[in-house]
């Protein structure tokens, strides 16, 4: 590896140029969020992340069970002298180096990146929150599509595109014209008490704050739950609209188009939310 002073230093295969997920994308990451010694929906997050590994047909090691990998994050957090302070933190696995689109092995590498943030809860920001819909190019409605891995392009330039025209976020849509998520997290619809979200045939992510909210919904009183096919004609229809991610918790969107929407339901889920994680 090179520095930009151009002094050869060695590095990490993690980190190598030559590392496949940064050749070829090839590679799987989940973020957790950490608050004062515990990762919220920790079993949850190592689950996903061992099921992405698994349909990327890599090798899970002997070792990588739940515990090594949380006492792993909690490692990294405590080296960087951020224990006492909620951080976000990557975990970003992938194979060996070698090979071309077909890898010499299935083994792999893996490293983790600390981001810091400013408060311990979910929040639904009060905030101008405009959207638009993203049509210059579609997901897939399969399995893959639910995934997270280190090949983000659509979304990338999908952002690109909303910092280009001023919008916070942009909607995509699925291959059978669907909406199915926003750029960076789940999207979710409100009509009077009946909350809807597109399902993962769709090709919506596998988002963990999007799994604990429905169950979250699914057992309070006032709001029923529903996963479907949506189309975008309904996005202008909904009451509210709102997205799920685990940097957030919950963001309601104030203007899509000419359609400006409340956040009275979206403040009562995030506290549902909020609960879900002292309870879980």
């Amino acid at each position: 590896m090179i520095n930009y002073n151009g002094e050869i230093q060695q590095t990490s295969p993690a980190l190598s140029a030559k590392n496949r997920g940064f050749l070829y994308g090839d590679g799987v990451f989940d973020i957790v969020k950490y608050v004062e010694g515990s990762l919220f929906f920790w079993e949850e997050h190592y689950l996903r992340l061992m099921a992405t590994m698994r349909i990327a047909r890599m090798e899970i090691p002997a070792n990588f069970t739940m515990e090594f990998l949380e006492a792993e994050i909690k490692k990294t957090i405590q080296a960087n002298a951020l224990s006492a302070k909620p951080v976000l933190v990557r975990t970003t696995i992938t194979r060996r180096e070698g090979g071309g689109y077909t890898p010499q092995s299935a083994e792999v590498n893996y490293c983790m990146d600390i981001e810091g943030i400013t408060t311990p809860f979910y929040q639904n920001l009060r905030i101008g929150y405009e959207v638009e819909l993203f049509k210059d190019y579609y997901t897939q409605a399969d399995l893959l599509a639910t995934l997270l891995t280190t090949n983000q392009l659509l979304k990338i330039i999908g952002s690109v595109f909303a910092q280009e025209n001023d919008y916070q976020n942009c909607i995509l849509m699925n291959t059978q014209k669907n909406v199915v998520s926003f750029l960076d997290g789940n999207l979710f619809l409100v009509f009077g008490n009946q909350v809807v979200t597109p399902p993962l045939s769709e090709g919506a992510p596998n988002g963990i704050t999007r799994k604990k909210l429905i169950e979250a919904i699914g057992k309070a009183d006032g709001f029923t739950i529903e996963e479907r096919p949506v189309s975008p004609f309904e996005l202008q229809k909904a009451d509210e609209l709102f997205l799920t991610n685990t940097r957030q918790g919950i963001q309601s969107v104030s203007k899509y188009r000419k359609k400006e929407y409340a956040n009275v339901v979206a403040t009562q889920l995030l506290g549902k939310l909020n609960t879900a994680v002292h309870l879980g």
